[in-house]
């Protein structure tokens, strides 16, 4: 009897921490869904995630296999074209409905990957220049002002010639052009938040540098990077699909939308859907993806939030 009576509060307590989430939650999805525009993004998100997710079995074809007697076969509903090839085929007799939902893969993976590392990376730099300011401070942007005092992709095109080549490789250049834009959101966060009275309070009641950083001040500094996030990663798609375009990138035969952009620039002339369809996948995605980061800022941020 006595061991209920102890567990009522705890579980009590459980129930209200549980509450308070959905509150939270509710909240959000109040402001989210105000945007219209953010809404409609969401839903072609939610798709691209689940046409890479569900490739294999929603491709009609093998994303690398040729057909040679079906080389530049337009789209079905042209003259010339196949039921069998909905979006028509590539110089190689490749499907390119089959391409491109392959290449939904290849774009949520870099954008992913790289938002992960620049993120990390970035958290990091701009945690210890904001709570340790002082020559830590000065040395940290400086090093981040230079990044940024050159074109992003022209600086992702010389880390990749420095380092070759390659998916991989593209995929480090972005994030670590991208990486000075969370280290100085995250600098000034942390510098904003650092004299509040919750961060006072720790200090006092002993919490030690580490705590205070990553406990105390970074979960507070969270809604800008999540915003910020999202933007990087419609970068990341883009910067991608160039260094694919330019041949830095992705190397054929991956079916990666910026390289079957630079496979087809010589026929855009005879076969316009080789070049149209990869361009048009490569603009939703991104404004998909803009538009979600509209519809998180309008959530998180207080002072955008409307009645």
């Amino acid at each position: 009897m006595t061991d209920r009576l102890q567990d009522a509060p705890q579980a009590e307590q459980v129930t209200s921490a549980w509450r308070m989430r959905a509150a939270v939650l509710a909240e959000f999805w109040h402001y989210f869904r105000q945007n219209r525009g953010a809404v409609i993004g969401l839903v072609v998100f939610i798709a691209l995630v689940l046409t890479a997710i569900f490739a294999p079995y929603l491709a009609p074809h093998a994303p690398d296999t040729q057909y040679r007697e079906f080389l530049l076969v337009p789209p079905f509903w042209l003259e010339g074209g196949s039921s069998q090839f909905v979006l028509g085929t590539d110089p190689l007799g490749r499907d390119i409905l089959s391409r491109l939902i392959f290449g939904a893969r290849f774009s949520l993976f870099v954008g992913i990957c790289v938002v992960a590392i620049a993120v990390t990376g970035g958290v990091l730099i701009g945690l210890v220049a904001g709570y340790f300011r002082g020559w830590v401070d000065v040395v940290l942007m400086r090093i981040m002002d230079v990044i940024l005092s050159f074109p992003s992709l022209l600086l992702a095109l010389v880390l990749v010639a420095v380092l070759g080549p390659g998916l991989v490789n593209a995929m480090i250049a972005i994030a670590l052009v991208l990486q000075p834009h969370f280290a100085r959101l995250t600098r000034a966060a942390v510098i904003s938040e650092i004299r509040r009275e919750y961060v006072v309070s720790a200090r006092v009641v002993g919490a030690g540098n580490l705590r205070l950083m990553f406990v105390t001040i970074l979960p507070n500094c969270l809604a800008p990077l999540i915003v910020q996030g999202t933007l990087s990663f419609s970068n990341a798609i883009l910067d991608a699909a160039a260094l694919g375009f330019l041949g830095m990138g992705a190397q054929p035969p991956t079916p990666e939308w910026g390289t079957m952009l630079a496979e087809a620039r010589e026929f855009i002339l005879r076969a316009w859907w080789v070049v149209t369809f990869p361009g048009l996948a490569i603009l939703l995605t991104v404004l998909a993806i803009n538009l979600v980061g509209d519809g998180l800022r309008d959530a998180l941020d207080p002072k955008l939030k409307r009645s």
